[in-house]
């Protein structure tokens, strides 16, 4: 990822920032029809979970410049994620509904170059994520037999 490609996907998320419910509420939308078994892990109100999903890629998005600060935080969301059921086929449906919501967002400005922007700043956040989820899974097999510290279950 170079400095064009975080500033074209900075840029383009500022004009989709004051859209934000919306846009989440067309990602989640867009994911269910992608992948409709995806639908029972979200067992909260979605509007909030738009608001969440928004507050998380507006954080990201910021934090481009500096990756060192950034890619802990992905990291152990990734980590997160594995307890919700988020298998590393999930990403590529994630990532195909992400840049259709963009696309629909942003309407002309979604260009190839902020496409490919995007695209090359999602999958550097996903297989940082599923990092995280692999190196959680160890953890939470033992978490799940028994075996594992009463310490490391509060994590």
């Amino acid at each position: 990822m170079n400095s064009e490609q975080i500033q074209l996907v900075q840029s383009s998320f500022a004009m989709v920032r004051p859209l934000s419910a919306d846009v989440g509420e067309m990602f989640y939308k867009r994911l269910f029809i992608l992948d409709p078994s995806l639908r029972p892990m979200f067992k909260g109100d979605l509007a909030h979970q738009s608001r969440m999903l928004m507050v998380m890629l507006d954080s990201a998005v910021k934090s481009l410049d500096d990756l060192d600060a950034l890619v802990p935080v992905v990291r152990q969301l990734g980590a997160r994620h594995v307890r919700y059921g988020v298998r590393k086929q999930h990403y590529d449906t994630v990532g195909s509904a992400l840049l259709w919501t963009l696309e629909k967002g942003l309407a002309e400005k979604f260009t190839p170059a902020v496409s490919e922007a995007w695209a090359t700043t999602y999958e550097l956040l996903a297989s940082v994520m599923q990092l995280g989820a692999i190196e959680a899974q160890p953890a939470q097999a033992a978490d799940s037999s028994g075996s594992a510290p009463i310490l490391q279950k509060q994590h």
